[in-house]
């Protein structure tokens, strides 16, 4: 594909260039705060290469206490309405919650926001119990390229992925993926990328850059390159101009972000909301947007849709301490 021998022969700002016109065009200017909400910090499976749950495992004896309490999600959630991020989607590792708790959660969220949710919970074929609360399904493949990707999550299959979605078509949901760059990929494994965009009728895609954890064979690994990044992402772009295109990056990786935005982001995610709101860092993300010439929706910055909700019952203490929590950073 002549957009992958762009990238292989290392032309990623001609890609940047035809992208960003490209996302204008199809998308308009506007970037989204997205955010990621975590469920638990437990998974049955951990097994994937990466993951910092793969360390956690055997240092939890009960699985239970790796769980958040509903109301700390609930209130997650209702900060993120006030300050005008998406909610990304729900995420937790394999046996965490059971498919009703799920549901409920969803279905609270729904009720705080007005939008339903996405879900990135595993593989999992009980999407019949879910309804008007779940706009989507996300299949956290992380690698593309089928042998590389049994290596890195071999108790995840693509094969497995794919029906999950699949079915979750059927039942009119939209349809997701995650990919993690800096895993051991090639600029030509994107074919397989694209083939499952194509095949799946993808929707979305998070795209990530790897995040080495203390413990995992990639501690010592660092990030992929900012221009490898932007490259993939725009060779994506203009391969499926309509596709949602969410990237994440990490504190320690912001400057990413312009260049991302320009390769045809539609969002961003993957930040320590708490720990960034009003902060330099967070006003960082505010000055990517603007001078990358967009439009963001959502504030990183603004104490006033921060502390002004409505009453909030049951859910005031943990909406409190998360408050507290950002002014904090403020005095510092």
């Amino acid at each position: 594909m002549q957009v992958i021998k762009k990238l292989e022969e290392f032309k990623t700002l001609e890609l940047m260039e035809k992208a960003n016109k490209i996302t204008l065009q199809e998308h308009g200017p506007e970037i989204t705060l997205e955010r990621a909400i975590f469920l638990s910090w437990w998974c049955d499976k951990g097994d994937c290469a990466f993951c910092y749950m793969s360390t956690q495992k055997p240092n939890i004896k009960d699985p239970k206490t790796a769980r958040r309490k509903f109301d700390a999600i609930l209130a997650e959630a209702e900060l993120c309405q006030r300050m005008g991020w998406n909610i990304e989607f729900l995420s937790g590792g394999y046996g965490s919650f059971s498919t009703s708790e799920i549901k409920s959660i969803a279905g609270q969220i729904y009720e705080i926001t007005g939008k339903p949710v996405w879900l990135n919970i595993g593989i999992t074929q009980d999407l019949e119990e879910y309804g008007e609360e779940i706009e989507g399904i996300t299949g956290a493949v992380e690698m593309a390229n089928p042998k590389k990707q049994k290596e890195i999550c071999p108790s995840k299959s693509i094969e497995d992925i794919s029906a999950m979605l699949d079915f979750a078509g059927d039942l009119g949901f939209k349809k997701a993926i995650t990919i993690i760059l800096g895993l051991g990929e090639t600029p030509s494994d994107l074919k397989y990328l694209f083939d499952l965009i194509d095949d799946l009728k993808i929707d979305r895609v998070t795209f990530y850059s790897l995040n080495p954890h203390d413990g995992t064979p990639f501690e010592n690994q660092s990030p992929p390159a900012s221009l490898y990044y932007a490259g993939v992402v725009a060779a994506t772009r203009i391969k499926f101009p309509k596709l949602e295109i969410v990237c994440g990056t990490w504190v320690d990786n912001l400057a990413n972000m312009g260049p991302l935005i320009l390769s045809g982001a539609n969002g961003l995610t993957k930040f320590p909301l708490f720990k960034m709101f009003g902060t330099r860092y967070g006003k960082r993300v505010e000055e990517e947007v603007y001078w990358a010439g967009r439009k963001l929706k959502g504030t990183f910055t603004d104490f006033d849709q921060l502390l002004n909700g409505p009453p909030a019952g049951a859910l005031e203490p943990y909406i409190k301490r998360y408050i507290d929590k950002c002014l904090n950073n403020k005095s510092k």
